[in-house]
């Protein structure tokens, strides 16, 4: 699948979300690697499942991922792309919890809709307190807040270190 998950993780990708599983919303900031840290270390403790997920918008997909000397990716070429950075990006945390299963989600969505539809099943979503976008002096970014106001299941939003 991708080499640089080590050996003790299982990563299965776009699978149901399993039920009863901690899903978390992952853009590559360091709020959101510091809330995939917390999901992992509850995820371990309660011996569930992890699914994290990330979207991706036209004009915020990773540089070169649309357009590339010529070649215009298709909508999965680019969703494929996201996918292995997320895998990338988590392979560290995840090798932290070898005994936890790691889902990883990727999809052209707007975030809290995407989140908020795959954490229906789960026990909990968990979710950074702001992202890569919006204004520095925001305490509770967008996506943050639209998940506490949509999603089925409890939130947690994982304050900044």
């Amino acid at each position: 699948m991708n080499d640089t998950i080590p050996a003790t993780a299982a990563v299965t990708p776009d699978v149901a979300v399993p039920v009863g599983s901690i899903v978390v919303g992952h853009d590559g900031s360091k709020d959101s690697d510091h809330a995939l840290e917390v999901a992992f270390d509850f995820a371990g403790k309660l011996g569930v499942d992890i699914v994290v997920v990330r979207s991706w918008s036209i004009d915020a997909a990773p540089h070169g991922a649309l357009y590339n000397r010529g070649y215009v990716s298709s909508f999965d070429e680019v969703t494929e792309t996201v996918r292995k950075m997320l895998v990338a990006d988590t392979a560290v945390a995840a090798s932290r919890y070898p005994g936890v299963i790691l889902h990883v989600r990727a999809a052209l969505a707007q975030p809290a809709q995407l989140l908020t539809e795959l954490a229906a099943p789960a026990l909990m979503l968990v979710v950074g307190p702001r992202g890569l976008g919006g204004f520095a002096g925001l305490l509770l970014g967008s996506v943050s807040s639209h998940c506490v106001q949509l999603a089925t299941c409890p939130v947690l939003v994982v304050p900044r270190r």
